[in-house]
C-alpha cells in the first residue's frame, strides 16, 4: 500500500503471515496479507530465460528450513560505482513494499549513509501489519539484478551492529522486532511493488510521521523529514530500462504441494519479448494501492496482491464458512478442499472471474513436511482480500509502478 496516502499502512503487504513447518509460527516475516484466485492470462516467458531482465527466483523452505510460500531471489549491492560488491541469498521477493531491506548481520559491506541536511545519519521504522518491527540505517548501494543496475539507491539496513537503539516510536507494544535472519525468515526483503518511494510526500513536508524516518544525533533518532530522493527507493524504478514494472512467474503447484518452485522475476512490462502483458486483464488501483474484489455479493475495496503474503488471506472463519486451525488460528483448516469465486475490480472498471480453493493446510503439511509450496493455504483476513503468494502459482501476475507508461496503460495497477 502506498505510504503517501496512508503511511502507517504502505508496509501492510510485506510478509505478515509467515507459515512455519514447525508449529504453524505466525511470524512477520516480510508482508501483509490478502487472497486471491485465477484467470487465465498469458505473457512473460519461463524461468529458464536467459534475458539479462530475467532473475531467477525460487519458494523455498527458507534459511531457516521451515517457512512456506516465501518466494526467494540472491540480490547483489555494491559500493556505489565500484566492484565493491556483494551477493546477499534468501532474500524475499515483495510486490506489497518498496525497496531493498537487508540484515545487517548479513551485509559486510561498508555503505555510505544517508544524511540529513545536518549531516545527520538517518533512520528508518517499518511496521507490519502483525504487529512486527524492523529498525535500522538508510544507506546508499548500486543494486544489480540480473543485468539490470540501479545506481546510487538508498535501501535500508536492518539491525546494523553499532547503529541507535530503536526509537520507542518505532516500537509496537506486545510486538516482536525483526532484527536477525529467525525472525525475518530470510535474509531481507527487496519490495518491488506499485510505487517509487516507500512513504512519498508524506515523509517529505513537515510534520513528518513519527514513525518512519528519523535523523540521529549522539545514538539519539528524533523523527524528521526526508526528501523523496533519500527515502527507500524501488530499485526497479531505477533502471535505465525495463523501469515500468514486474512480472512474476511461477509454474503451478499441485493440489498436494511441491518441495520447491522455481521461476522468474522479470523486470519490465511491454518492454521485452518476455514481458507482453498478453491477455491479462488490467486492474487499475487506488492512490493507497488497492483494488476491489466481490465476494457473495460484497465488494471488498482494500483488497491488494502481495507475493509477501505466504497464503491467500481473506474475510473471517464466519463469512468464508471455513473452520481455522487449532491451535493456529491464523490459517484455514476446512474439513475439505472448498472452491470460491470471486470477481476482481479495477479502479478502471475492468473486472473478471477468478476461482481459488481452500485446503486444510494443517493436513497437507503433515503428509508432506518437506514441501515449501502450496497454491491452496489461506487465512482468514477480515474485510479484504490480500492475493497472497499462494495467487501467483501458475499465472503470470504484473505489477506497473506508478506514473509509469506500460501498452496497459499507466500504473499503479496489477494485471492478470
Amino acid at each position: 500500500m502506498n505510504a503517501r496516502q496512508a503511511w502507517t499502512s504502505s508496509f501492510k503487504t510485506l510478509p505478515l503471515l509467515a507459515l512455519s513447518i514447525a508449529g504453524f509460527c505466525v511470524m512477520a516475516a516480510c508482508s501483509g496479507v490478502k487472497s486471491g484466485s485465477a484467470i487465465s492470462g498469458s505473457g512473460g516467458g519461463g524461468g529458464g530465460s536467459s534475458a539479462t531482465n530475467n532473475l531467477a527466483v525460487q519458494v523455498n523452505l527458507g534459511p531457516g528450513g521451515n517457512d512456506l510460500n516465501f518466494l526467494f531471489a540472491s540480490v547483489e549491492i555494491c559500493i556505489h560505482g565500484t566492484s565493491n560488491c556483494q551477493t546477499i541469498p534468501d532474500v524475499q521477493v515483495d510486490t506489497g513494499s518498496t525497496g531493498l531491506r537487508l540484515l545487517g548481520s548479513e551485509v559486510t559491506l561498508s555503505l555510505p549513509a544517508v544524511t540529513d541536511a545536518s549531516g545527520n545519519p538517518v533512520a528508518e521504522c517499518v511496521q507490519f501489519v502483525d504487529m512486527s518491527y524492523a529498525w535500522g540505517s538508510v544507506n546508499v548501494a548500486d543494486i544489480k539484478l540480473a543485468g539490470e543496475v540501479a545506481s546510487s539507491v538508498p535501501i535500508q539496513i536492518i539491525s546494523p551492529s553499532g547503529f541507535a537503539p530503536v526509537n520507542s516510536n518505532c516500537i509496537i507494544p506486545a510486538g516482536q522486532q525483526l532484527d536477525s535472519q529467525a525472525t525475518l525468515h530470510s535474509n531481507g526483503i527487496i519490495g518491488v511493488g506499485l510505487f517509487t518511494q516507500d512513504c512519498g510526500n508524506a515523509c517529505a513536508t513537515a510534520p513528518p510521521p513519527a514513525k518512519v524516518y528519523f535523523s540521529c544525533v549522539a545514538q539519539v533518532c528524533n523523527p524528521n523529514t526526508v526528501a523523496l530522493a533519500n527515502q527507500v527507493q524501488n530499485p526497479v524504478s531505477l533502471f535505465t530500462t525495463d523501469n515500468n514494472g514486474v512480472l512474476i512467474n511461477l509454474p503451478s503447484v499441485p493440489a498436494t504441494g511441491s518441495a520447491t518452485v522455481s521461476g522468474s522475476l522479470i523486470f519490465g512490462i511491454g518492454t521485452e519479448s518476455n514481458n507482453a502483458l498478453g491477455t491479462a486483464i488490467v486492474y487499475t488501483t487506488s492512490a493507497t494501492g488497492d483494488f476491489t474484489v466481490t465476494y457473495s455479493g460484497t465488494a471488498y475495496p482494500q483488497s491488494f496482491v502481495d507475493s509477501g503474503s505466504n497464503a491467500l488471506f481473506f474475510l473471517d472463519s464466519v463469512t468464508s464458512g471455513l473452520a481455522t486451525c487449532a491451535p493456529n488460528a491464523a490459517f484455514y483448516c476446512p474439513a475439505s478442499t472448498t472452491p470460491f469465486t470471486v470477481t476482481p475490480m479495477g479502479q478502471n472498471g475492468n473486472s473478471g472471474s477468478l476461482t481459488f480453493s481452500i485446503a486444510n493446510i494443517d493436513s497437507l503439511v503433515t503428509a508432506n513436511p518437506t514441501f515449501a509450496a502450496y497454491s491452496n493455504a489461506g487465512g482468514p483476513f477480515p474485510g479484504a482480500f490480500d492475493l497472497g503468494l499462494a495467487f501467483f502459482y501458475g499465472r503470470p501476475v504484473f505489477v506497473a509502478i506508478e506514473g509509469k507508461t506500460t501498452p496497459g496503460g499507466s500504473g499503479p495497477f496489477y494485471a492478470f
